[in-house]
């Protein structure tokens, strides 16, 4: 069976999340975008954790279904047919570690993945004598990651650890500001538990194949959403049988036969892809930020050291190296996105939306609508310049500003000055 999966989302009771982050109308979402599983998240909070275990029921394989599902509040929603059956959810949760190693203060953020509430109960149990798991849906705790591994080995096996957007400059495994520099001196003696690593929204596979330390492992890509829209912005295709143990299988083994690829941003487009400050507005590669000497010249303070910089530190290949085993990669634009550069307006307002549940309606998913479908067949839906744009995202023909200092790139994929030109159906290549 071929699925698409996002293994890493937030609950309504994360920091900075939003209110109708629920499971029923993520289910919505879900369908809407092209995501067969759907990570819970969060399944350390109580409240949410309540909520799962009264809205869900296993299905025999390691996922969970909603029982029923309620009728969305928003319009566009309600005008969708979906049942239990259309989407699965897996048990996940995102921590956050703040502990001092070795003279130095760690901040480092992991995902887990569990087959059944029995396994969660007995890992929360474990971490609510060390910190306050009620204080938010991604809980803070003063416990080295590598303990925290070792609990989840002795007393949940089957249990999955995966470091979290591992080059994040402040909180991650490889970040700038509070990382390491390789995943034994994090994990020590539990390092062979860890075999897949997830890349974050700021780089992309063919970065992290410059590690020639990271070929054992597998790169799995996820949301981390905060709002349900963003569901799939990032996530894995698979072709395994439909269960727990097929899934963290496929993951394991790095087959691409079973799995496919992964949904990636274009890296520039994340937040932290280059050096910078935000409110000075200065933007470097990594080549200009040594040739600063790391401090920003609008305000002589240092510079916020972004994922291709900390990359460039820790690689010993060239951009372009290939490593002998690898799961391929697709670089993709969200559709609304694209709808706002096809009609020059904002992403988030309302007759963007109105267009994107047009094409959803006419093709079935996003997912399905920049990958799969003609794009041909995507010219008979207004506004046609979208047709055009997706074709020139599928065939990388993209402009970036980018991102940097916890701001998103800028991307485009329409010359503003050659609108009229671009009306008539001509092509541009940055």
């Amino acid at each position: 069976m071929k699925y698409a999966a996002d293994l890493h989302i937030h609950s309504k009771f994360s920091r900075a999340t939003a209110r109708d982050m629920t499971l029923d109308t993520l289910a919505y979402w879900a369908k809407i975008k092209g995501i067969s599983l759907l990570a819970t998240g969060d399944f350390t909070h109580p409240e949410w954790l309540f909520l799962a275990k009264e809205k869900l029921e296993p299905t025999g394989n390691g996922f969970f279904r909603l029982k029923n599902i309620l009728l969305p509040e928003k319009e566009h929603l309600k005008s969708f047919q979906v049942s239990p059956d259309d989407v699965s959810f897996i048990l996940s949760a995102e921590i956050s570690f703040i502990y001092s190693k070795k003279g130095k203060v760690r901040k480092i953020h992991i995902l887990i993945l569990a087959p059944d509430f029995e396994s969660v109960d007995k890992i929360n149990s474990k971490l609510s004598g060390i910190g306050n798991l009620r204080s938010d849906g991604r809980p803070i705790l003063g416990l080295d990651a590598k303990e925290f591994v070792k609990i989840v080995a002795n007393h949940c096996p089957r249990c999955v650890v995966i470091p979290a957007h591992i080059w994040t400059p402040w909180f991650s495994l490889f970040g700038a500001n509070s990382g390491f520099d390789s995943i034994e001196e994090c994990f020590e003696e539990m390092t062979p538990f860890i075999f897949a690593l997830e890349t974050g929204l700021s780089s992309d596979p063919p970065m992290n194949w410059r590690l020639s330390k990271l070929d054992k492992y597998t790169l799995v890509s996820n949301s981390d959403a905060h709002s349900p829209f963003r569901i799939g912005r990032e996530a894995n295709v698979f072709n395994t049988d439909f269960s727990y143990d097929s899934l963290i299988e496929a993951i394991k083994s790095k087959n691409p036969e079973k799995f496919l690829y992964t949904v990636e941003f274009f890296p520039e487009e994340g937040k932290y892809h280059f050096d910078g400050h935000r409110k000075c507005n200065v933007i470097f590669s990594p080549q200009e930020t040594i040739q600063h000497k790391h401090i920003c010249p609008q305000c002589g303070k240092k510079l916020t050291i972004g994922v291709m910089h900390r990359i460039t530190e820790l690689a010993d290949r060239e951009m372009g190296s290939l490593p002998p085993l690898r799961i391929p990669y697709k670089n993709l634009i969200p559709l609304n996105e694209i709808i706002a550069q096809a009609t020059e307006k904002t992403a988030e307002c309302k007759s963007v939306w109105d267009h994107y549940f047009h094409f959803i309606h006419e093709f079935g998913n996003e997912h399905s609508i920049l990958t799969e479908v003609p794009i041909h067949e995507l010219g008979r839906i207004a506004p046609e310049r979208t047709s055009l744009a997706v074709d020139r995202m599928r065939k990388g023909q993209v402009k970036i500003l980018p991102g940097h200092d916890g701001t998103y790139g800028k991307i485009s994929l329409f010359d503003n000055d050659a609108i009229e030109e671009e009306a008539q159906g001509q092509l541009k290549l940055f």
